[in-house]
């Protein structure tokens, strides 16, 4: 695991300058790769790297070149199919002088050209430099499991693993990204390759960027999408539930290579709990942490799968100084995602690195298998559109408004309010209603006239072109809603969580789940196997319940959160002070005072829950001061 960064300058000649501007953008990785740096330059080509070791520590540092020196590259990630791709290619004649992953890489570029890429299983963010043929190449996986930023002009290419990096080649303007920003509010995360900076872009996952460098244009292309089955095979439960197990096996066995201690999150439900199992009981380290709040604290859950299966356990339960955290995590959103999940998944973190180097994750299960309430209210929305409209148009929305939240994390009052709200959000956007927290007609209100000219898209917009993509393919109902998740709210939202809080302890994470047979697996369970009922994930917990306890297969999603709209009350009202003062505010020009005034005042006297668009609008600020006007 590593972070990687580089320029590229289109005269071919590096030029004095590049090299501090490289040793300033690798710097910025050190919580990314503690362990060891490597730099090197080459015909205007300029990449470096910060190394966490997890395999070959001897002999794996970065970069890597082949035979006779002429193609090089740096990577962040694992390659888990290497040992397979390394015994065809020495049978091909190639010569390995490491035994690490990475170098498998540069062989099978030089074997297979442009569709090396699609021979690699495994998470990774790459580039690659052929000084022969004057190629340069970015590649990032096909779930998009790690992170690749870059920013282009007519002089130069910049990319790394992180968004500081680029800032510190000094090579960027820092401006503001407006429609990035509002995408931002109302999903939680920038969707797609934007960014909140004007001109730096993300790689979307399973594309790739080629390189001409003797005549330099920008060729993005596309590598891997998400497998289409034309006709859905009819074969009974328990078949599906066998392929299910072995493939789930199979994928975590081969991540589980490492010559470093590894070890696995475990929150007792059935995503982690099954991947435990599937780790076998021999000197499996587990880890999970708790809130005082009771609703917030599933460590039993937890506690008792880990009894079950034999394995080494540890939990804790967590009273954070908030505050203190906020500013230190931070630092570590330059590319901000308005989740507030990143506490408890970066003091998880925090738990399992004093133990391990890795730690396995079961993320993905619930975009792949339909693990989502979300899944659900868009199936009984079905039975609440045979309402009259008065009643789903006006009486039910009205008296949601005069229903207070409660306090508990769900509940039926604050479910009840949610459903609501979101079935009166257009229907084209089908289960991700239930996602949506500024709607078109908020929107209007919280931005300025001036920001709202900035504006070019419905704030559905990447949402639409995912479904249509989906419908395309011919691909049934649930399983479009699934295509959707995992190329935006999965990669967007939920792996830069888990990379960035991982990462901030030098953590490596590995995710069983996303590896892309177990995927292409996934997606040819039929839709009905999933969500049958008020059930969801039917298949994938009918494949658990024989390996753990069945209370904690068939217990209610809670999902890994904390206790936010109570904090912004208590612990974080000096900051929601400070970072949403009226002055600033109406300096900036952004947004209206008088709307955030209101969302603040409703949601201190407890009529709504405005959590989360607050707190995406602290995250906003604090990253506007920290990044935007550094």
């Amino acid at each position: 695991m590593c972070g990687i960064a580089g320029l590229v300058d289109f005269s071919g000649h590096c030029a004095p300058e590049s090299r501090p501007r490289l040793e300033r953008m690798v710097h910025t990785l050190l919580h990314r790769g503690p362990d060891s740096a490597g730099m090197d330059e080459c015909d205007g080509v300029s990449m470096g790297m910060r190394r966490l070791a997890i395999i070959d520590l001897a002999g794996g540092d970065q970069p890597i070149f082949n035979e006779d020196r002429s193609i090089w590259m740096v990577c962040n990630g694992e390659i888990y199919n290497f040992p397979e791709l390394k015994k065809e290619l020495e049978a091909c004649g190639h010569k390995f002088t490491t035994a690490t992953d990475t170098e498998v890489i540069v062989h099978a570029y030089e074997q297979w050209g442009v569709d090396f890429p699609r021979r690699l299983s495994g998470m990774f963010a790459l580039a690659l430099h052929d000084s022969k043929k004057k190629i340069f190449v970015l590649v990032r996986d096909h779930l998009g499991i790690k992170p690749l930023y870059y920013h282009w002009s007519d002089k130069q290419l910049v990319f790394a693993s992180e968004i500081k990096a680029l800032l510190a080649s000094g090579l960027l303007e820092r401006q503001l990204n407006i429609p990035a920003l509002a995408d931002f509010l109302s999903w939680e995360y920038v969707p797609g390759q934007a960014t909140l900076f004007t001109g730096i872009y993300k790689m979307l996952p399973g594309q790739m960027l080629w390189l001409d460098l003797q005549e330099p244009k920008l060729a993005l292309q596309s590598y891997w999408d998400i497998p289409l089955q034309a006709e859905k095979e009819v074969l009974p439960a328990s078949v599906w539930q066998e392929y299910i197990l072995a493939q789930l096996q199979r994928s975590t066995q081969m991540q589980m290579v490492s010559d470093v201690p590894l070890g696995a999150f475990l929150s007792g439900g059935v995503d982690s709990s099954l991947l435990v199992a599937c780790m076998g009981k021999r000197g499996v380290q587990t880890f999970s942490i708790g809130f005082d709040d009771p609703s917030y604290n599933e460590l039993h859950w937890a506690q008792q799968v880990a009894a079950h299966l034999g394995v080494d356990h540890r939990d804790e339960i967590i009273r954070p100084d908030v505050v203190a955290l906020f500013e230190h995590l931070m630092h570590f959103m330059d590319d901000p995602i308005g989740d507030f999940s990143i506490f408890p998944t970066y003091l998880v973190s925090r738990l399992a690195r004093q133990h391990v180097t890795v730690a396995l994750s079961g993320d993905g299960g619930d975009e792949l298998f339909a693990g989502y309430e979300s899944y659900l209210a868009q199936e009984k929305s079905r039975l609440y559109q045979r309402l009259p409209v008065w009643m789903q148009h006006k009486l039910l929305p009205a008296l949601m408004q005069r229903l207070r939240p409660g306090a508990r994390k769900k509940g039926l009052a604050n479910k009840a309010k949610r459903f609501v709200e979101g079935a009166a959000l257009p229907a084209s956007l089908a289960h991700t209603r239930w996602r949506l927290f500024v709607t078109e007609e908020l929107r209007n209100m919280l931005f300025t006239p001036a920001a709202r000219a900035e504006l070019d898209k419905p704030v559905s917009s990447h949402i639409d072109e995912l479904f249509a993509a989906a419908r395309a393919g011919q691909r049934g109902a649930l399983e479009q809603g699934l295509y959707v998740d995992v190329r935006s709210y999965l990669c967007d939202n939920i792996l830069t969580k888990v990379d960035r809080m991982s990462m901030a302890v030098s953590l490596e994470t590995r995710v069983p789940y996303l590896d892309k047979d177990m995927v292409a697996l996934a997606f040819r369970v039929p839709d009905e196997l999933k969500l049958r009922g008020n059930l969801t994930k039917a298949i994938l917990k009918q494949t658990a319940a024989p390996l753990i306890p069945r209370a904690c297969v068939y217990r209610p999603k809670e999902g890994f959160s904390i206790p936010i709209k109570h904090w912004l009350n208590h612990e974080f009202q000096p900051l929601l002070e400070d970072l949403l003062n009226e002055d600033d505010i109406r300096r900036q020009g952004l947004f209206n005072p008088a709307c955030i005034a209101r969302l603040k005042r409703e949601h201190g006297q407890g009529s709504h829950n405005h959590s989360h668009l607050l707190w995406a609008l602290i995250v906003f600020h604090d990253w506007q001061k920290r990044w935007l006007s550094a």
